[in-house]
């Protein structure tokens, strides 16, 4: 809900020109955050081994060296889109009627680059102890702050994009004051102190050869996924929007596997550290089970009833119309990323990041880009053939991940 209020918001309140700066921009800065949250993914992966080795005299140095790390990539990113914004939304083929929507928009939300990442390190540092219910409490009132602060700029004031921008970054700063409260109350089991915030070579050697893989893989799937926003932009403002809106249902549909995912990997990575492969090896299992049969659902209510999904979002019935169209070849891929997200978080938490980008590009490049582009030149253009890019890639990606497991296992089998 965190990262659709703003498109909610600005769709009941404002016009198509809006929807798709916020659409655009947003895709811009949610790659961006996934770059950002999968290189931290990294710090993650190395607490979650340490502390199942026993190791956890390391943890306060990894996060201090972590902290110190990622402040110097926030501030080089937050110069970085505060003056290329326009360059980015022109690559993107940000429609006339919303170019300068979409500069305004990833210049606001570009200059809260420090706090995006505080946030999302300090999630990672969690889930990395094992703790996810801390990181849904903070952004749970974030959310809630968010909703407000949308509702007030954007509602009341007729801000458009600029105030649901303005919103986001407010409502991610409280977010990290209040994870950077919590942390100073909770019993960590380490010590951390301000002289473990210092530069440790083989520490950030470590997480960056851990994270860098993952962050290189979603960069580029982003850049893919860019790709194809910028093809349907070509295709006008209202085919634009109503992808948008289909975008941010998809983010919901997405959330499942995604969070299966992440817990998989922080849960593989403890056991993986302590030696407990077979205990990995089952969570996998149980991952994937419970992920396909949420998936199942989710398919069923997205292929069907698409419609309605994306009602939530805008009340025009052509940008309706157009986002249900997508999201039927779309809700395909529910069935799918249930098993292969299961499969990265697994290959994340034993190392094996660099398999992670490989099958990552290969997806994206070799099958989600060219296939978008191939459909978008058909006549008439089918939002529904440029949207069976997406599971056509997690159709190969599924098949790659099932190879390396059974690699894996030989590996493992081999090693005893």
């Amino acid at each position: 809900m965190y990262g659709a209020v703003d498109l909610l918001v600005v769709g009941r309140f404002c016009g198509a020109a809006d929807i798709s700066g916020v659409s655009t921009g947003s895709q811009i800065m949610q790659t961006i955050t996934n770059v950002l949250a999968s290189f931290a993914m990294g710090t993650t992966i190395l607490l979650g081994q340490r502390i199942g080795q026993g190791r956890s005299r390391e943890c306060g140095k990894i996060i201090g060296s972590s902290v110190l790390f990622f402040g110097i990539i926030a501030a080089v990113l937050t110069v970085v889109l505060l003056l290329f914004a326009p360059q980015a939304a022109s690559v993107m083929q940000a429609p006339e009627e919303a170019f300068s929507q979409t500069v305004t928009y990833v210049r606001i939300c570009g200059g809260g680059t420090l706090i995006l990442t505080a946030y999302n390190l300090i999630s990672c540092i969690f889930r990395g102890l094992g703790d996810s219910r801390t990181p849904l409490l903070t952004v749970g009132i974030a959310c809630v702050c968010n909703i407000l602060g949308d509702l007030l700029l954007v509602g009341a004031f007729h801000m458009g994009c600029a105030g649901a921008a303005a919103a986001t970054v407010a409502a991610q700063l409280i977010s990290v004051v209040i994870s950077a409260l919590i942390i100073r109350k909770k019993h960590l089991p380490f010590q951390m102190t301000v002289k473990d915030i210092r530069w440790s070579r083989d520490l950030i050697g470590k997480t960056s050869s851990l994270g860098l893989p993952i962050a290189v893989q979603d960069f580029l799937v982003g850049i893919s996924f860019l790709i194809i926003l910028s093809i349907v932009n070509s295709l006008g403002v209202l085919v634009s929007a109503g992808v948008g809106v289909a975008e941010k249902v998809c983010a919901f549909i997405m959330l499942v596997p995604s969070s299966f995912m992440q817990s998989m990997a922080a849960f593989v990575a403890q056991n993986y550290g302590a030696g407990r492969y077979k205990r990995a090896l089952k969570s996998l299992g149980i991952g994937i089970m419970i992920s396909f049969c949420i998936g199942l659902a989710m398919f069923a209510v997205t292929f069907f009833h698409g419609n309605l999904l994306a009602g939530i979002f805008s009340h025009d019935s052509q940008i309706i119309a157009n986002a249900w169209e997508y999201l039927k070849a779309y809700s395909l891929d529910c069935l799918l990323t249930a098993i292969f997200f299961c499969f990265v978080g697994f290959f994340n938490g034993i190392g094996q990041t660099r398999f992670v980008m490989i099958q990552g590009i290969l997806g994206a490049f070799c099958v989600r880009v060219p296939v978008s582009y191939l459909m978008s030149l058909q006549r008439p253009v089918s939002l529904f053939h440029i949207g069976l890019a997406t599971p056509a890639s997690s159709l190969l990606q599924t098949a790659l991940g099932l190879l390396w497991l059974l690699h894996v296992k030989k590996m493992w089998k081999a090693a005893k």
